[in-house]
């Protein structure tokens, strides 16, 4: 179905891998308008629960953008580049409102470090290193660095990255908060889908409310605790809370069915 990209569904958990392993998983034209299409899929298939997104081979997860398809454009193809990388991808996938979690398993540099900070949270192998060192191209970050990485370390840290160029490697990610989980290359796709099986037990409606009102809180936006509130009056209306909340009652597992 796709040139660079390998699929899997298995116990409503999609994964997604990049599958550029030779040229360490670079985002080109053709990753990210394949990439587009398997987040549609995510969003539209009721199938799939929740998603991984990966890179093939042990050494990246994506290092970057490719470099070849910026020599020719202005500033005019510049923008559009990351307005159409932000609005097929990244936006795409921070706005889900099923997980997609990245599981980074190398190099994480640049547009690829991007992705994964779109995710709803990252896990990495002990091998994985993260940086943004469009600097060194003469540019700065275009799918969403400066805002998501400010938003998940704090404002110094992820300044001196940006400025410097300089990568860091998985355990400096997780103590920044970059990065929940820790793992060894062999089991972290293990444990990514074990913390997603038990995200897809929970209540999707509630899961996709968390979803909107965190990312409301990560870019300040105002009358937060007011959607929280409506939200809260929201799901009482449904099928799920009230399951939950007799499931609760009756010392039982709630089955949720999303309604």
């Amino acid at each position: 179905m796709y040139s660079s990209l390998l699929t899997e569904l298995t116990n409503g958990i999609c994964t997604i891998t990049i599958n550029r392993p030779d040229k360490l998983n670079a985002l080109n034209r053709t990753v990210i308008e394949e990439l587009g299409a398997a987040i549609e899929e995510v969003y539209n298939n009721k199938e799939i629960k929740s998603a991984i997104i990966t890179g093939s081979g042990p050494k990246a997860f994506v290092a970057g953008a490719d470099i070849s398809e910026f020599t020719s454009l202005g500033s005019k193809g510049g923008e559009a580049l990351a307005q159409k990388g932000q609005e097929m991808v990244f936006s795409k996938i921070e706005n889900c409102s099923k997980p997609i979690v990245a599981a980074v398993n190398g190099f994480a540099l640049g547009g690829g470090c991007e992705l994964a900070m779109a995710c709803h949270f990252r896990l990495a192998s002990e091998h994985a290193k993260f940086g943004q060192p469009e600097v060194n191209l003469g540019l700065i970050p275009g799918y969403g660095g400066t805002q998501r990485l400010t938003q998940l370390i704090q404002k110094g840290k992820a300044m001196e990255l940006m400025m410097t160029g300089n990568m860091i490697d998985a355990n400096e990610a997780k103590q920044l908060g970059l990065v929940n989980y820790v793992t060894t290359p062999e089991s972290l796709l293990d444990k990514t889908k074990e913390l997603l099986s038990l995200i897809n037990t929970k209540a999707p409606l509630a899961i996709s409310k968390i979803i909107v009102l965190t990312n409301m809180a990560a870019y300040g936006a105002p009358g937060g605790l007011q959607k929280e509130m409506a939200a809260f009056g929201d799901l009482f209306d449904t099928a799920d809370a009230k399951e939950g909340t007799t499931a609760f009652l009756e010392k039982r597992k709630p089955l949720f069915t999303g309604k």
